[in-house]
């Protein structure tokens, strides 16, 4: 079974950039659909990219359209999320997640998801 952690995340002013890594191990990641979710205290965990399994269509949320860029590097078997133009609203844990092999999910919904990381802090100060 496919693990995955993540990792870069950590304190940037508003309108600066970081870049997210999740890092897979046992499985091929290009096998798995990869999202990216993240939780900010006392809300509920959302919806913020994908990358689908194989030829790899991407999704985004609506918050982070044009800002955010999610990408596979499949020799690393690591999926990015390089976030830029920051905004204090995106302050939140930001989990990955993988879906069972060669699944086509609904990508906005947790439940799709059977391997969760253990999250990587992003904090924009204003």
């Amino acid at each position: 079974q496919v693990q995955v952690a993540e990792s870069g995340g950590g304190l940037v002013q508003a309108g600066g950039s970081l870049r997210l890594s999740c890092a897979a191990s046992g499985r091929s990641i290009s096998s798995h659909t990869i999202g990216w979710f993240r939780q900010a205290p006392g809300k509920e965990r959302e919806f913020v990219a994908a990358f689908s399994w194989g030829a790899g269509a991407t999704y985004y949320a609506d918050s982070v359209k044009g800002r955010f860029t999610i990408s596979r590097d499949n020799a690393k078997n690591t999926v990015y999320l390089r976030m830029n133009s920051l905004k204090p609203e995106d302050t939140a844990l930001y989990y990955c997640a993988a879906t069972t092999p060669y699944y086509n999910p609904s990508v906005f919904y947790t439940r799709e998801y059977s391997v969760w990381g253990q999250g990587t802090q992003v904090t924009v100060s204003s």
